[in-house]
């Protein structure tokens, strides 16, 4: 084999090498206690991680998007952090991929209204209706979509989403079909899908 192909294999091996080395970092981390640095990832904890044998038994993750401007996870986070049960979430995510941890795991924030789509237009509801709610479901909430509301999520959010959705399932053994979107079990705004494409490219990236 001459030189150029040579390198270009160990490179290549090399590149293989490290990309399973972080999965199975990824992997290990996931089920730590404390404010672990997570590779890839900028995390803000406004919440520690506990023992995760004591974390509320969380079977499902549900994507949501905030109508709020640039800027507003910050303080999403921080107002849920205050007042872990209000209307909001567990975990923000702002416009450049910084992550915001605003709730312990053993709260329960209010979000989504009840599980309450029957029509199966986009998943089989039978398996979500008035199941998939708050008190089996870890929200992400997504801001940036104002003044538009079919504004997608910036490339920064889908980099950390592509992260953070495999630690959330590697921490609380979530399977793959267990990640939705707010409007797939919630009936929300007509002008958008809410977490709609979110979702979706975390089913398709798959394990």
């Amino acid at each position: 084999m001459s030189p150029r192909p040579l390198a270009a294999a160990l490179m290549a091996g090399a590149l293989s090498v490290s990309v399973s080395a972080q999965q199975g970092d990824i992997e290990t981390i996931a089920r730590v206690s404390g404010t672990p640095e997570i590779p890839g990832l900028k995390m803000v904890w406004l919440a520690r991680w506990g023992d995760v044998a004591k974390s509320h038994p969380w079977k499902n993750i549900i994507v949501h998007q905030t109508e709020g401007p640039a800027g507003s996870a910050r303080g999403g986070a921080q107002e849920q952090a205050k007042n872990p049960t209000r209307r909001g979430v567990m975990v923000w995510v702002e416009t450049d991929g910084t992550v915001y941890w605003a709730v312990g795991e053993t709260l329960v924030p209010t979000h989504t209204d009840g599980a309450n789509r029957t029509d199966d237009k986009y998943v089989d509801n039978s398996k979500t209706y008035h199941q998939v709610n708050k008190d089996s479901s870890i929200g992400v909430e997504f801001a940036g979509n104002y003044p538009d509301v079919t504004r997608g999520p910036t490339e920064a959010q889908i980099a950390a989403w592509r992260i953070l959705v495999r630690v959330l399932r590697a921490r609380y053994q979530i399977p793959l079909d267990h990640v939705y979107a707010h409007n797939w079990i919630d009936f929300k705004d007509a002008r958008y899908c809410e977490g709609c494409a979110l979702a979706a490219m975390a089913r398709e990236w798959g394990e």
